[in-house]
């Protein structure tokens, strides 16, 4: 049974949502981070915000999330997970905010090749606009931030990159 069939079956849905794509730094100076960050975004809907009808329904049912951005050129793999926040414009354009945590392995002191991340454990945030081609499928730009808000010692340059990702809703 492939991952798609399991994901669709209406009785045992493991997931709602399955978003593929890529981000980049967008800071300067030496907390740039260097390289692409190819994304996985998994999100489940245990709210129902499928059944909302109205704005105020959308954002109180966030859907959950769970994701990875995978460092490359030696930068940081993030993992993340929170709740997102879908406010439906029209059948097609959407915007997206999500709040959450997220644990990367990126360097906390003293990096001279990127941001000086403080602790390991940071906070995770992002904004979106998106675009639905039809029932299924979907195609967002985001930016997403993560840093510890100074909760913990050490700096705190945080991460900051952009990017697109190409999503299909089952």
């Amino acid at each position: 049974m492939s991952l798609f069939s399991v994901a669709a079956h209406a009785d045992g849905q493991i997931f709602d949502e399955l978003r593929f794509g890529a981000s980049a730094s967008i800071q300067n100076g030496h907390e740039r981070e260097d390289g692409v960050f190819p994304e996985v975004t998994v999100f489940f809907d245990p709210f129902d915000q499928d059944a909302a009808t109205n704005w105020q329904q959308q954002l109180a049912r966030p859907r959950i999330n769970l994701g990875t951005s995978i460092g490359t050129s030696g930068q940081a793999t993030q993992v993340f997970g929170g709740f997102a926040w879908t406010v439906n414009f029209n059948e097609k354009i959407f915007a997206e905010a999500g709040f959450g945590g997220v644990w990367h392995n990126g360097a906390l002191n003293n990096n001279t090749d990127g941001p000086d991340l403080g602790c390991h454990w940071l906070f995770h945030e992002y904004l979106g606009a998106g675009y639905r081609f039809d029932a299924h499928w979907n195609v967002i730009a985001q930016v997403a931030h993560s840093s510890h808000a100074n909760l913990c010692d050490g700096p705190n340059n945080g991460m900051t990159r952009a990017g697109l990702q190409v999503g299909y809703k089952f």
